[in-house]
C-alpha cells in the first residue's frame, strides 16, 4: 500500500514538473517573438532574423591574418586600387570610439574584411533591417545612439540596440569630414565598376539614406552574422 501511493505521488510530481516547464517555454517563446531587439552576447543584437555587431569594425588584419595596410597620406589614399584603412584624421583617439575607415577594396578583398562567422552587409540585407524598423523615414532614429552626436539628434532612441555612431568618413581624395555629425557605412554590393552601395545616418533626421559612393572612399564598416 505504501508503494502505491508512493508510485501516484511521484507520477503527480513529475506531471506537474512537466507542465510547468513547458508553460515557463510557451512564455518564454512568447515574450522573445514580442521583442524587436534581443541582445545575444557582448557587443552583439538580434534585430529581426539578423544578428548584428553593436561597434563598427576596427580590425587590422583581414581573416586570413594578412595585414591591412593603413594609409594616412591623401596622395596615396587617392591612388589606391587596393585595400586600406585609416583613422578619422589619422587619428588613434578617434578609433577608439568610432573604429576604422575602410574603402570598399578592404570590404571586397577576397581574404575576408569581416572576422569569422560574420560579414559585411548586402545592400539587400540593410534593406531587410531598415524595412523591419519601419522603413527608411523612421529606422534612422532606431538605429542612431544617443550619444556621441554633435549637434541635437533628432528622433534618436537606439531602440534597435543598433547604436549607430557619427564617425565621419573619408573622401576619395584623402580629406575627411562629418564626424559627430553623419555615420557611413559600406555595403559588400557594387554600384559600377568605381561605386559601391552605402547607408548614412544624419544628425538632423531619422531617414536611413541609400546612396553610392567612389570605392576609394573611408567609410566605416558593420558586420552581420552570417
Amino acid at each position: 500500500m505504501r508503494k502505491y501511493y508512493f508510485t501516484i505521488a511521484l507520477i503527480l510530481f513529475l506531471a506537474i514538473g512537466i507542465t510547468s516547464c513547458s508553460n515557463e517555454e510557451n512564455k518564454t517563446q512568447n515574450n522573445t517573438a514580442s521583442r524587436p531587439t534581443i541582445p545575444i552576447m557582448a557587443n552583439e543584437v538580434q534585430i529581426g532574423n539578423q544578428i548584428w555587431m553593436t561597434k563598427n569594425l576596427n580590425v587590422s588584419r583581414y581573416r586570413n591574418g594578412d595585414p591591412i595596410p593603413q594609409v594616412t597620406d591623401p596622395t596615396q589614399w587617392a591612388n589606391l586600387t587596393t585595400g586600406a584603412w585609416c583613422y578619422y584624421e589619422n587619428d588613434l583617439n578617434y578609433g577608439k570610439i568610432y573604429g576604422k575607415l575602410y574603402n570598399w577594396y578592404a570590404v571586397n578583398d577576397p581574404r575576408g574584411l569581416a572576422p569569422q562567422g560574420y560579414h559585411v552587409p548586402s545592400d539587400t540585407e540593410w534593406e531587410t533591417l531598415i524595412s523591419f524598423l519601419g522603413g527608411m523615414t523612421v529606422a534612422g532614429g532606431k538605429l542612431k545612439a544617443t550619444t556621441r552626436w554633435t549637434f541635437a539628434n533628432n528622433s534618436a532612441s537606439n531602440s534597435s540596440g543598433f547604436t549607430g555612431l557619427p564617425g565621419g568618413f573619408r573622401r576619395y581624395f584623402g580629406y575627411f569630414n562629418s564626424i559627430g555629425i553623419e555615420g557611413q557605412w559600406w555595403s559588400s554590393t557594387e554600384f559600377d565598376s568605381d561605386n559601391a552601395y552605402f547607408r548614412m545616418l544624419g544628425y538632423d533626421s531619422a531617414y536611413v539614406f541609400r546612396t553610392a559612393d567612389f570605392k576609394i572612399g573611408g567609410l566605416s564598416v558593420r558586420c552581420v552574422k552570417d
